[in-house]
């Protein structure tokens, strides 16, 4: 096989890899330095339920998407320093906590495929090892000694917490729009993504203009990534998700699709919404109705029109930033944020 041929195998095979893990790959040594981090800091001498109950959430197999993008944002920057570790492990204490509450909240039996710490320990032991790892993340925030990134996570914290108190509220009201429903999305997703790119710039002490690219990055991605994820509850493959088809309509969760649909929607088509969403009285066979419907104003397409416009806007985001591998797998991780449709 000539020289020519062997490259163009190698580049077949490179393409063929999921971005998220040729990104884990490059970072590998950062990433299992955070890993130690975590582990380190998420002992407790006095509360061994501590450590129990996050282990089983941290170590679950997630993809460590948000403590990669601050690594990958740091690697970008030219950074040399130390605390893009203590960065990242930060991001993933603030994204571990908010799903224990959530958790409680939703009354969720399964996550990532395996049961909830809530419902193999207690909702009171996963509401207060999230409310400790919140404490945990604070510290080691301070620990870097910037106010400017202490400003950036803690302003996260408060959005996150915003976003589903807003998210809260606004369930089972078919008055909910899409400028709310984008408000909720930014405020309990995309504003981690925003906050783990923005401070990895921020720590390299970059011009400000790359600093907020990096913001833009994160928001956009974050925001595609919540719009797939809500378009996954209805058409997704139960083993790949770790959710049950249809269990936001089964919640009630006016989430992108339910929204075209519902705004689309007749006069019969609009009872239906208020009786299985509105008043909760759902019956056998309504989530077949609501798919149909969904199928009848196209509202699972449009959802994926709209992803696929957000992981654009996060690649236009990055022109700001220098020609890198990094910049290069960011650009492949918007596009395979909506590639996980098909």
């Amino acid at each position: 096989m000539s020289s020519l041929a062997v490259e163009n195998v190698v580049r077949t095979l490179e393409n063929a890899r999921k971005p998220h893990d040729r990104l884990a790959e490059t970072l590998a040594d950062d990433m299992e330095a955070v890993n130690r981090l975590i582990r380190e800091r998420m002992a407790s001498e006095h509360a061994p339920r501590i450590p129990e109950v996050t282990a089983h959430l941290v170590e679950a197999g997630g993809k460590r998407l948000r403590p990669m993008l601050t690594l990958a944002s740091a690697r970008l920057c030219g950074y040399t320093g130390r605390f893009h570790v203590h960065l990242a492990a930060t991001v993933e204490f603030i994204h571990t906590a908010t799903l224990l509450h959530d958790d409680v909240v939703d009354e969720s039996g399964q996550r990532r495929g395996r049961p909830t710490a809530n419902l193999l320990w207690d909702n009171k032991s996963s509401v207060l090892v999230g409310d400790y790892l919140f404490a945990r993340s604070f510290q080691l925030m301070v620990e870097t000694g910037s106010l400017r990134v202490l400003d950036i996570l803690s302003n996260a914290a408060a959005t996150i917490a915003e976003g589903e108190v807003l998210q809260l509220t606004a369930a089972q009201d078919l008055r909910t729009d899409e400028e709310l429903y984008l408000k909720i999305v930014r405020g309990k997703t995309a504003a981690l993504f925003a906050a783990a790119t923005e401070v990895g710039g921020v720590i390299s002490g970059k011009p400000e203009a790359q600093v907020r690219a990096l913001n833009d990055y994160g928001d956009a991605l974050g925001i595609a990534f919540q719009i797939v994820d809500d378009l996954l509850d209805f058409q997704g493959d139960t083993k790949q998700t770790g959710k049950n088809v249809g269990d936001d309509f089964r919640e009630r969760k006016l989430t992108l699709p339910l929204i075209h649909a519902v705004a689309q929607a007749d006069a019969e088509e609009r009872a239906f919404w208020v009786r299985t969403i509105e008043k909760g009285r759902q019956e056998a066979g309504d989530l077949d109705t609501a798919l149909d419907l969904l199928h009848r104003h196209r509202a699972l397409a449009y959802t994926a029109e709209q992803a696929r416009a957000w992981a654009d806007r996060a690649k236009d985001a990055l022109a700001p930033l220098p020609d890198h591998e990094i910049r290069d797998m960011l650009l492949d991780l918007a596009d395979y944020v909506v590639e996980r449709i098909s």
